[in-house]
């Protein structure tokens, strides 16, 4: 057994949700100077390097459906980075979390086909209504295109997770998830090297790269592998209770590191989002087999 082994896997799950959401916090604070594609080239470059150099993943020896799940893992990753964090440059980050929380939920959701779970899902669409403020914003102030973005983070959130279990299950230890970081950082790399030329290379001083690092190991090195130990033996239902708490913990995070405050309307529709994830990925789960669950 190793150490990580010995860690309590509802342990790992709640780590890996603090540190990827004060990553995205701090990430938060990089896009405007380099770009979201910039920032998210920056770190998966230092990501893919720091588990490369730990896992040595080889491409020989493995079958062309287990590498056909890495390209799939690798393509869903990047772009849920990318589209993540162009949201954070028109949303604050509680409220892209929620939003983006959608994707999961509702593909558990479909997975499970009762009443229930599709009523929680429709709970849940009137709390991203309510904390994105569709409701008291005229329709020109309201920030569509941060939305659409967050949505499309969802949706690739939700093919994430169907694909990280299968390479948790295919590959062992992080060598999988390390050939997927390869394949995520050349999906975003023409994107970053856009920015590069828009924001020049003058803005890429030592606190940048700085930042770089900091975010490569919150939002990238820590969570994806501290979830994908998880994964391999936690129940499903705390593992959805415990992924229920992004968009709390995004806003907490929000709140210490970029003194973004949500009002009281968008703090309902929050809570309604974790109440319906809770319903559906945590009690829901617990009545379905793990091999049903996308985790």
């Amino acid at each position: 057994m190793s150490r990580v082994d010995a860690v309590p896997a509802p342990v790992l799950v709640l780590a890996g949700v603090l540190s990827v959401q004060f990553g995205g916090a701090l990430a938060a604070t990089l896009v405007p100077e380099i770009g979201a594609a910039g920032s998210v080239v920056l770190r998966l470059v230092i990501a893919t390097a720091l588990l490369v150099a730990v896992a040595r993943p080889r491409w020989r020896g493995h079958s062309r459906r287990d590498l056909g799940t890495i390209l799939c893992f690798g393509l869903a990753m990047g772009l849920m980075n990318f589209a993540f964090y162009a949201s954070l440059g028109h949303l604050p980050i509680g409220v892209a979390v929620t939003i983006e929380f959608v994707g999961p939920l509702s593909l558990a959701a479909v997975l499970s086909r009762r009443p229930r779970d599709l009523l929680a899902v429709a709970t849940a669409a009137i709390g991203v209504v309510l904390i994105s403020r569709a409701l008291s914003l005229p329709f020109d102030q309201l920030e569509g295109t941060g939305i659409l973005l967050a949505l499309a983070a969802g949706a690739c959130w939700a093919a994430y997770i169907v694909f990280s279990g299968r390479t948790g299950a295919a590959f062992p230890q992080l060598e999988g998830l390390a050939l997927a970081m390869v394949v995520a950082t050349v999906v975003v790399l023409p994107f970053g090297l856009w920015d590069v030329a828009r924001h020049g290379t003058g803005a890429w001083d030592a606190e940048v790269l700085l930042k770089g690092l900091g975010i490569a190991v919150l939002s990238s090195v820590l969570p994806y592998s501290l979830e994908l130990f998880a994964l391999r033996r936690l129940a499903p239902a705390v593992f959805g209770i415990l992924l229920s708490l992004e968009p709390a913990v995004a806003a907490l995070a929000g709140l210490l590191v970029l003194g973004q405050r949500l009002s009281p309307v968008q703090l309902v529709g929050m809570a309604l989002v974790v109440v319906a994830s809770v319903l559906v990925l945590g009690l829901g789960a617990a009545r379905k087999p793990k091999a049903e669950l996308p985790v």
